[in-house]
């Protein structure tokens, strides 16, 4: 499969259509040894369901299972480790994923309860779980949707799954963007299949999915970020992390030089065009930018994307109710979250960073039902 190649798949068959891209997509022959170790990584940010639009369908998971058995690859890990505030073993069990471990006799690690070391990632050091050195050939499979922080998260970003939590609050510190960038020459993909089902487009937790019922299947987890971009409307330099990743030499950005090709059920090509193009088959998938209509309502100081998740669809209902407008007239201040207002004194806080505000809201991190009640109070 040439590098600069993206399949796409549409329908409802989640497994079958999986299986299909990847005979299209020649991965046996991309994998090669057969007793190699195969990491399949979803993403299993929280313990919802996948139609919720924050978590990768199992069925998709599954086919690829049944493709590399059916092509003799036997040695497979899945591997994953849920957002601070989330377990993993509840995301494992509630997502189906207990179910697809013991059906196909498939080893799950647990990556927040994984041994750690550090490791030089171009001259970034930093912290990634032990299984990572298990793994032979890596196949991410990332959710397709939106992020409150990062606007989109995709192939780069899902290998954050794969530090640990004290690794995953010093990203935040560190600003997310170089991070990831630097993760992506730590852990090297091999390959990507998109869960780009139903994404929510505006928030990483879910809520509102935004039905497609797409997967695609691609090498360069750059130029899939990069398309991604395109697909919720936004410029790739709206994305930074994007553009370092490929200055590290993790991919290409280049959609001018992308070959998007769209086929069927059998396999056969049925539509190709160019990455940079208007994809025919995407016009109603942008996000709403639900972020930005309740940003100007918070202090962010290096937040975690869990505290962020869970803050910023709950000031969406407020304003949706004609709550958030009058916030500096009934708070005096702005809310503040996020590890930088450690120690330090306010009015509102969120999470337990700002534990010395006059008034916050407890929890790392609090519910969304929380912050939403308490500052419906407030306000």
């Amino acid at each position: 499969m040439e590098k600069n190649r993206i399949y796409k798949i549409y329908g409802h068959f989640l497994k079958e259509m999986t299986i299909t891209v990847l005979e299209k997509s020649r991965l046996a022959l991309e994998i090669g040894d057969r007793n190699k170790y195969i990491g399949i990584k979803p993403n299993l940010v929280c313990p919802t369901p996948a139609d919720y639009g924050a978590t990768t369908h199992p069925e998709i998971v599954e086919g690829i299972i049944c493709y590399l058995h059916e092509h003799g690859f036997k040695n497979i890990i899945i591997a994953e480790g849920s957002w601070i505030g989330d377990k993993t073993s509840e995301a494992y069990e509630y997502c189906g994923y207990r179910a697809l471990c013991e059906k196909y006799n498939v080893e799950f690690v647990d990556a927040q309860k994984d041994k750690v070391h550090d490791l030089d990632c171009a001259g970034l050091t930093l912290k990634l779980c032990d299984v990572v050195d298990r793994i032979d050939f890596m196949i991410n499979v990332p959710v397709l949707k939106g992020h409150c922080q990062t606007n989109i998260t995709c192939a780069l970003k899902n290998m954050k799954g794969l530090i640990p939590n004290s690794e995953k609050r010093h990203f935040h510190t560190m600003g997310l963007h170089k991070p990831i960038a630097h993760l992506s020459v730590g852990i090297k993909q091999n390959f990507i299949v998109v869960d780009h089902v139903c994404g929510d487009l505006d928030f990483e937790e879910g809520g509102n999915p935004v039905k497609t019922d797409c997967i695609m299947a691609a090498k360069d987890p750059v130029l899939v970020d990069s398309y991604v971009c395109k697909l919720l409307g936004y410029a790739i330099t709206d994305v930074p992390y994007v553009h370092m990743a490929e200055s590290l030499g993790s991919g290409s950005a280049d959609l001018e030089k992308a070959t998007i090709t769209v086929i069927d059920s059998e396999g056969e090509e049925v539509r190709t065009f160019a990455g940079n193009e208007d994809d025919p088959y995407e016009s109603g998938t942008k996000a709403e930018g639900r972020i930005l209509e309740v940003s100007y309502a918070v202090d962010d100081f290096d937040s975690c994307s869990a505290c962020y998740g869970n803050l910023a669809p709950a000031l969406y209902r407020l304003k949706q109710e004609g709550l958030l407008d009058d916030i500096y007239k009934a708070l005096g201040t702005k809310i503040s979250i996020g590890q930088g207002h450690r120690g330090k004194t306010g009015k509102v806080g969120i999470g337990n960073c700002c534990r010395l505000f006059d008034r916050y809201i407890k929890g790392c991190p609090p519910k969304e039902e929380d912050i939403y009640n308490t500052l419906k109070k407030m306000l």
